[in-house]
């Protein structure tokens, strides 16, 4: 099984659709979505259109904490700009779209591995990992083999010492990792819709359960359109900067 782990998608439909059409080149067969389907994009529709649709196929899907937003009375944690696009984006959504997100689990586990948005140590806090006492945390809380995760918009690996600390590696995409069972890991596995490390390229992660191999990736896409996109709407000018800039 070859596994595609796609997080922080933000209702970017152009950085999505390039992302899942790289997964298949690259012979994915089963998609994994950690959470924030929306916020700060143009086309929440669009994208939880064809999320559902893989659910439906039998895809995992978590909720993020702006999936969360979303579907709450407000969105007192955010800033103000990311508060007006929570609001945009829910008047943007059919009653089967906000029941979806309503439904999603915090966490999903399957085959030794822990699906979640941010940490899996008190998921609903929405804990970002910065560093790697962060990991070691929610490797503790997670047990299971593999923690796969977004939230914080930038590729990250973490694994287990025997001494029970956390150990971080940077990364190169398209490279491929060695995650064996005798350590758990962490991954963080970036963000498709935003990505926030100077690179405008969309994020993503392709898991080889049957090698126990992890490979980072980029992916280039058409950020101009979608950046477009978030100008027409009308939403916050900085949003769409944000897309052309990579940060």
């Amino acid at each position: 099984m070859k596994l595609a782990l796609l997080a922080d998608v933000h209702a970017n439909l152009e950085a999505l659709e390039a992302c899942l059409e790289h997964a298949a080149e690259q012979g994915a067969t089963e998609v994994a979505f950690l959470g924030d389907l929306v916020g700060y994009g143009a086309d929440p529709a669009a994208v939880l259109a064809l999320v559902m649709a893989r659910a439906e196929a039998g895809a995992v899907v978590v909720r993020g904490n702006h999936d969360a937003a979303v579907v709450a009375s407000g969105a007192e944690t955010m800033n103000k700009s990311a508060e007006a696009v929570v609001d945009w984006t829910r008047q943007q959504l059919a009653p089967p779209e906000l029941a979806f997100l309503s439904g999603l689990p915090l966490v999903a586990k399957r085959d030794g591995i822990c699906f979640v948005h941010a940490s899996a140590d008190r998921p609903a806090d929405w804990t970002y990992l910065h560093d790697a006492v962060d990991a070691a945390r929610s490797i503790g809380a997670a047990r299971a083999d593999w923690v796969f995760s977004g939230h914080v918009h930038q590729q990250a690996l973490y694994h287990q010492a025997p001494a029970g600390h956390a150990l971080a590696f940077k990364p190169v995409p398209g490279v491929v990792i060695p995650v064996p069972t005798r350590r758990p890991w962490l991954a963080v596995v970036g963000s498709v819709g935003q990505p926030r490390d100077g690179n405008t390229a969309a994020c993503y992660a392709l898991f080889d359960a049957g090698r126990a191999t992890l490979t980072f990736h980029r992916v280039p896409y058409d950020w101009s359109v979608a950046a477009a996109k978030v100008r027409a709407a009308g939403l916050p000018e900085y949003l769409a900067d944000r897309l052309e800039r990579g940060e």
